[in-house]
């Protein structure tokens, strides 16, 4: 299994699980929270079978890489990233972040330039800037944000029980688009990543990546369902097309937050078409 070594934490290395598979164009697909690189599969196939190589990674904190108790914030999350691509020695590459990975796309970009970046896709958008502030009034109140925290001290895989029920709007989808099955397997997931990545990753979220947005010029794609719960589409994506120069914006119509999977009819065709563009 391949690993890239992102730092150290004591004695011992802090080290990222990463797959790299196919030839061709390179596509980063970035996860969201609290899933690993394996939730790209019904995407990883498609950019395959279309002649695209695909590498996908595990954040610090989860799936197969390490869990350590630092790092989790969007500098070294975007540090991480730039790592990978140094350890891949990629001379240009296409970035795709889902949900928490919108904000390793716009940090990285914001950091780091376009150099390397060909083009750039956000899916369900963690950004402009998710807390609500006197000067940032469309914001998600900070009082949400603490009780998520406390939740998942109080009692982790209770808190991802209701959260994967809102990640897939399980009430409206369940035995169409999200099976008992696939919620399990992301549930199993969960449970397996870090749990003080669980609890710190939440202040990670409140990151204000205004300044990193205008700093995009690379074309991006954007692709959100007006019925997320976990990233209210009000609060993220319809302020983006102020911010970001060339953007294509896609929203998918009663999508929920993982519109990558329960939405693959639209998502697929329409990151398709952006990466041949």
């Amino acid at each position: 299994m391949p690993f890239v070594t992102v730092g150290q934490e004591n004695t011992g290395s802090i080290d990222l699980y990463y797959e790299d598979h196919g030839s061709g164009p390179p596509v980063v697909l970035i996860h969201g929270y609290p899933l690993d690189g394996h939730s790209w599969e019904k995407q990883e196939r498609v950019l395959l079978e279309t002649g695209h190589r695909v590498i996908t990674y595990d954040r610090r904190g989860f799936g197969r890489s390490s869990q350590p108790v630092v790092g989790y914030d969007y500098d070294t999350f975007a540090a991480d990233l730039n790592a990978l691509l140094d350890h891949l020695r990629l001379p240009e590459v296409d970035l795709v972040g889902f949900s928490m990975g919108t904000g390793e796309v716009t940090r990285y970009l914001g950091t780091y330039g376009s150099s390397r970046v060909g083009k750039a896709v956000l899916m369900g958008a963690i950004p402009p800037f998710l807390l609500k502030t006197d000067e940032n009034p469309e914001g998600v109140d900070g009082s949400v944000f603490d009780g998520i925290k406390a939740a998942v001290v109080a009692d982790r895989p209770a808190y991802f029980k209701d959260f994967l029920d809102n990640f897939y709007n399980v009430d409206q989808y369940r035995g169409t688009r999200i099976s008992d099955q696939a919620w399990n397997n992301s549930f199993n997931t969960a449970v397996a990543a870090s749990a003080h990545a669980a609890h710190v990753c939440v202040d990670a979220w409140l990151t204000d990546f205004r300044e990193d947005l205008p700093r995009i010029d690379v074309p991006t794609l954007l692709l959100h369902g007006n019925a997320d719960r976990i990233l209210p589409y009000e609060s993220t994506a319809e302020r983006l097309p102020a911010l970001i120069k060339d953007l294509t914006f896609v929203t998918v119509e009663g999508g929920p937050h993982n519109i990558a999977w329960t939405h693959p009819e639209v998502v697929n065709p329409a990151l398709l078409d952006f990466l041949k563009a």
